[in-house]
């Protein structure tokens, strides 16, 4: 019998899961900082975060690639949500940037210890039966703790509203994560 591909089994279908999501996820976090340097790169005075913001997005960029390389070699489709998590992450940074630098850096921070996280329990589940790619997740998750620590270090706690736009944030990563999973 022959023609129809084979359905991809539980432990398949789950790491499709978390390619999906994680490719989402950089797809979104560069478009936060794209919408954060949209703010900065206007205004001479913020040249230092300016740089600082492209170079947490370039990092982002790397990790993109990365997940752009492997949905291709597994012929995982990314999210269908793609210009949903682009509009969106473009309008938190930009939103975010608006309201001034910490607020900027407390959106980073609130972003990156939601995927720190996230990574975290994906490279636990994928130790024993993907060690590469449990060791890639692993990889980049230091990277958003780096992030995160430049952040926290940049006075994202100072940010006015704090704890409020923290938890904004941190649930609509929760949310996109289990959205993007899925669709």
């Amino acid at each position: 019998m022959t023609g129809a591909p084979k359905k991809p089994g539980p432990r398949e279908a789950r790491f499709a899961e978390m390619l999906r999501v994680d490719h989402a996820g950089e797809y979104g976090a560069v478009a936060i900082y794209r919408g954060q340097r949209a703010v900065f790169d206007r205004l001479p005075h913020k040249a230092r975060i300016a740089e600082e913001i492209a170079e947490m997005e370039a990092g982002e960029e790397t990790h993109l690639k990365t997940f752009d390389r492997l949905l291709a070699e597994r012929k995982v489709r990314p999210t269908l949500l793609a210009p949903l998590w682009n509009a969106a992450g473009f309008g938190l940074g930009a939103a975010t940037a608006l309201m001034g630098e910490k607020a900027a850096m407390a959106a980073t921070a609130a972003v990156e210890d939601v995927i720190e996280k996230h990574y975290a329990e994906q490279a636990a589940e994928l130790n024993d039966d993907e060690p590469a790619l449990a060791e890639t997740v692993r990889e980049f998750r230091e990277d958003e703790l780096g992030h995160k620590a430049t952040a926290e270090q940049a006075g994202a706690e100072d940010a006015p509203g704090y704890r409020a736009l923290s938890a904004v944030i941190r649930a609509g990563c929760r949310a996109a994560i289990r959205i993007a999973e899925k669709v």
